[in-house]
């Protein structure tokens, strides 16, 4: 772990997992990158404690996420996709992503994605979880976006700078500025033909709309999570712990076909 992104040890209030599923999936979908027409549902429910009732029924629109937790769900025994923990495992990692067998991983990945993808791109993505491919957000970015292409933009010339803003990063609170923090954040890059992470650098996010927020209470020198250059939530050692982890691992992953 870097220095210059290790938290500050002080208490952070969990937010139940509808709430932090929209806290995550604000980002892109302000962009209008993915799930439904739902910017003011998703940012006002999530920055007030929610209502779990509409976060639900917004959160099964998402087509890119709302399979992945299914499936961790399921093989974890968990009857709600949106238990915390397992929405925490999606977007961040956790323990629960070592229970997902890579053959019920590798049928969710052929019943989604196979008809969309050539021969050898589909061989390679059957191989993946046997690879140590896992449900993880950081896997949908590197290894499925990649090849399938989700983005309702369609066709993007730079890749690495995509990839990095669809992946959940992290970085350290310098300071506020405005609606915006300035954070030292983890950037992948790509070196000798790899894709690693690099060292930290200053960058400003947006993390304010009409005075409210979805860290609120952030102080520099916090670590926060940012999707899409939104900063999602204040981030607990452990968190931090296993975002860094799973994404490596993710990493190791992709760099077997680069």
């Amino acid at each position: 772990m870097q220095p210059s992104t290790e938290p500050v040890r002080r208490p952070v209030a969990e937010a139940s997992g509808p709430v932090l599923f929209a806290r995550y999936a604000f980002g892109p979908n302000r962009l209008g990158y993915c799930g439904p027409d739902a910017i003011e549902e998703l940012f006002g429910e999530g920055t007030t404690a929610g209502d779990d009732r509409a976060l639900r029924e917004l959160a099964t629109s998402f087509d890119g996420a709302w399979p992945y937790l299914t499936l961790i769900a399921e093989a974890n025994g968990r009857r709600d996709p949106l238990d915390r923990e397992v929405v925490e495992a999606y977007w961040l990692g956790n323990d629960l992503l070592d229970r997902v067998a890579p053959g019920k991983f590798g049928a969710s990945l052929e019943g989604r994605f196979r008809a969309r993808l050539r021969p050898a791109g589909w061989r390679w993505l059957a191989g993946a979880p046997q690879s140590g491919g896992v449900p993880v957000h950081a896997f949908h970015v590197l290894d499925v976006f990649p090849r399938v292409g989700l983005l309702r933009t369609g066709v993007v010339d730079r890749a690495i700078e995509t990839m990095d803003s669809c992946r959940i990063r992290w970085g350290r609170v310098l300071e506020r500025d405005g609606d915006w923090l300035v954070v030292n954040v983890v950037p992948l890059v790509m070196t000798a033909g790899r894709l690693e992470l690099g060292p930290p650098r200053p960058e400003r996010i947006e993390a304010w709309r009409g005075g409210s927020s979805f860290v609120a209470d952030v102080k520099p020198e916090d670590v926060i999570s940012i999707h899409w250059s939104w900063a999602c939530d204040r981030l607990a050692p452990d968190q931090l712990a296993g975002l860094i982890t799973w994404t490596n691992r993710q990493l190791g992953v992709a760099n077997l076909t680069i």
